[in-house]
């Protein structure tokens, strides 16, 4: 339990919030591993959220500062590990600009 607690403390603070289930602003993210219309995949400090819905649209994007806001209908959202879906490569973004 204290390694996680440690874990928790050493990135940015990551936050959600949830406006009418139509629009999302999300701090601590680090990179943005897909989207598209329906998903949005972000890597943040406490692991892989997967964002789920219709007619997603990232409004605001400044990994400098991990903030990301979209907007949209909202469906789902589901954590995961970040070990089994962000490989060597890293993550949309940063293919982009190779």
């Amino acid at each position: 339990m204290e390694d996680k607690r440690n874990f928790l403390r050493a990135g940015k603070p990551h936050n959600i919030t949830i406006e009418n289930r139509e629009k999302i602003s999300i701090s601590g993210v680090t990179n943005v591993v897909s989207f598209d219309e329906e998903t949005v995949i972000l890597e943040t400090d406490l692991g892989i959220l997967t964002i789920r819905g219709q007619g997603l649209h990232i409004n605001k994007l400044n990994l400098d500062d991990g903030q990301v806001s979209i907007d949209g209908e909202i469906v789902n959202l589901n954590y995961s590990d970040k070990s089994g879906l962000i490989g060597k490569s890293g993550g949309f973004i940063s293919r982009m600009f190779r």
